[in-house]
């Protein structure tokens, strides 16, 4: 017997570009003369709501349910079923005539998030510009039926995660268990019709959904119990970011009523061995990072020495089979670097295994795919390259590093000068010194466009505790030398370490304004730090001067954990001013206000010279 495989990914992720995982695997096994199909199930499921005929079928269903939230968009159904099918073509598409059809006077309806667009936005001029306006439009008004469906029809239903409530920090699979016992929506009834029909075309003997993250964890198990019901001669296996993260304590038996594998870290090398098991060419004490049910009870199937396929001899992704013409660009932001994530199309590819410097005291180290670090050569990333521009038709990449090696991106940027393949692509870095105004120039001419790196606190003392390896005034030359040579540059910003005061929180926006006021960076965001339980905070919490409170593991997932932090300030109270002021500085505006204007409490004047990243310049 010869397996038949069906990877695919479940709903939702990203909208705009394909999620890699099922192309990395793909090349793979069929290099090892596996029979492989994919599907991206989240574009699918989501063309297929957001027509005219399934949308009608919504509002049918929220009135026989007796849902009236947001009745302005009740009242206009008709001309929202009218709407839907063009504007979704257009935003596939993006064509002048389309954009101006939709921005002509009464075409689309106006709910609540087009009354309220914001009229201050300057657009670019000519074609560009309307086409710009057109995908802002459309996008506000795709938004106001997913929160008509959110609301009346499907709780969980959004449109990059499904149910992504009950599957972050799921200690206990509970939750979990409790609503796949309840009667499938609408939403996901049409879900199951889309998988039938691949599911017979391609008659599987395995299909393997991968999990990137928590939003798509439940339409997984839902797309599981459905195959078990109506197809169980077919074995489940999951794998993916949520799985090597979350999973690696699982104790809870109950989760293998849906699946049969759930493999961690790379997939190359356990889902081989599954295959094989299927096949029946070894027993079952021969998978590898995998788990299993015997016996009622879990167990990690780990056969050492592994099989380890590095990163220099694998096959470039395939993405060939997947609905490039399905994919939409929405324009929810006007932020250039927000768009890179929600509006281009891009080819995602890794240069590098990890991350080489694998330090950072709050990022998951312990686990393989930071901490394993391998390479390639440049003249393998770039027949790569060529291969997926053939599959796919598109010249963007990005490149989804951990942090990408300063001596692999000049090697890369050289060799495709050298051999005259013309991209656009971007990628994430660590902000060190090796980024000179030459290198980034090399690597502006080869077609960089963006670097993305963590700032995270912009304060020397908790970026050395961190490990991060870096220093504001480091920082603040390499990000001007990439705006030198029109790299856009946007910066992963961090509050709430273990031991932040209020007083490093508002130097840290400080510094962040002058960043922004000296055009180092033109794009960040503030995130709230969570410690973990594989990042050496949450393995040694006690050298960071907090106490881990929970979540306390019943069975399941463990990742994100809770803390106190006796030395630090009351760090939640910042978000929203911090966030007021961030917004502004993206647009270049706010650099002349005073910090207490975004904060409705007293805070204390910022410590740093007005200066200082000037004087870091000069």
């Amino acid at each position: 017997m010869q397996a038949k495989l069906l990877l695919v990914t479940p709903p939702f992720s990203q909208l705009n570009t394909a999620y890699p995982a099922t192309a990395y695997i793909k090349g793979f096994l069929e290099e090892k003369e596996v029979s492989v199909a994919h599907m991206d199930l989240s574009i699918e499921l989501f063309t297929s709501v957001f027509t005219g005929d399934f949308l009608r079928s919504i509002f049918k269903e929220a009135q026989d349910l007796g849902n009236f939230q947001y009745p302005q968009i009740q009242e206009k159904k008709e001309a929202y079923i009218a709407r839907v099918d063009v504007v979704i073509a257009f935003l596939q598409k993006q064509d002048i005539d389309t954009a101006k059809t939709i921005l002509g006077a009464g075409f689309l309806p106006i709910g609540h998030r087009l009354s309220k667009v914001n009229t201050k936005i300057k657009w670019a001029a000519g074609e560009a510009g309307v086409i710009d306006k057109a995908k802002h439009f459309s996008t506000l008004y795709i938004e106001e039926i997913g929160d008509f469906i959110q609301a009346n029809v499907d709780e969980f239903f959004s449109f990059t995660k499904y149910a992504e409530q009950i599957a972050t920090s799921a200690s206990s699979f509970d939750p979990l268990d409790e609503v796949l016992n309840y009667q499938p929506t609408l939403i996901e009834d049409e879900m199951f019709t889309i998988l039938e029909a691949r599911i017979k075309k391609e008659s599987p003997d395995l299909v393997c959904f991968t999990i990137p993250f928590p939003g798509n964890l439940f339409a997984a198990l839902r797309c599981s119990q459905f195959i078990k019901q109506f197809f169980p001669a077919i074995k489940i296996a999951f794998g993916g970011g949520y799985c090597n993260t979350e999973l690696r304590s699982l104790e809870d038996p109950r989760i293998f009523e849906f699946v049969d594998f759930i493999s961690l870290d790379d997939g190359e090398g356990p889902l081989l061995k599954i295959v094989k098991y299927v096949e029946g060419k070894v027993d079952i004490d021969a998978l590898e990072r995998t788990f299993v049910l015997e016996d009622h009870q879990v167990v990690y199937k780990n056969k050492i020495p592994n099989t380890i396929f590095h990163h220099r001899n694998l096959p470039a992704p395939n993405y060939a089979g997947l609905p490039f013409d399905k994919y939409v660009s929405f324009l929810d932001v006007v932020n250039p670097m927000h768009r890179m994530w929600t509006d281009d199309r891009w080819n995602k590819l890794t240069i590098s295994h990890g991350c080489y410097w694998k330090q950072c005291s709050f990022c998951d180290v312990s686990l393989d795919y930071i901490g394993n670090y391998q390479n390639t050569t440049a003249d393998d990333l770039v027949n790569k390259i060529e291969k997926i521009i053939a599959d796919t038709g598109i010249t963007g990449f990005h490149f989804v590093d951990e942090a990408a090696p300063p001596k692999m991106l000049r090697a890369l940027s050289e060799k495709l000068i050298e051999r005259n393949v013309n991209i656009t692509w971007w990628t994430n870095i660590r902000f060190e010194k090796t980024f000179t105004l030459e290198l980034c120039q090399i690597m502006a001419k080869s077609g960089c466009i963006a670097v993305t790196g963590g700032l995270e606190v912009a304060s020397d003392r908790l970026l050395a505790k961190m490990k991060k390896g870096v220093d504001i005034a480091q920082v603040t030359r390499v990000t001007h030398n990439f705006s030198a040579h029109n790299i856009m540059v946007h910066a992963y910003l961090m509050y709430g370490f273990p031991s932040q005061t209020e007083q490093e929180t508002i130097d840290s926006l400080e510094v962040v304004r002058q960043l922004f006021e000296k055009n180092c960076i033109q794009s960040a965001f503030w995130h709230l730090f969570t410690t973990t339980i594989h990042s050496p905070i949450g393995q040694n919490p006690e050298d960071f001067g907090i106490k881990i409170t929970g979540p306390e593991f019943k069975g399941f997932a463990q990742n994100d954990l809770w803390h106190e932090d006796p030395k630090g300030a009351d760090h939640t109270k910042y978000t929203k001013g911090l966030n007021f002021a961030l917004n502004d500085y993206l647009n270049g505006l706010g650099f002349e206000k005073e910090l207490q204007n975004w904060f409705d409490f007293p805070v204390l004047p910022a410590s740093h010279p007005k200066r200082l990243i000037e004087g870091f310049l000069s």
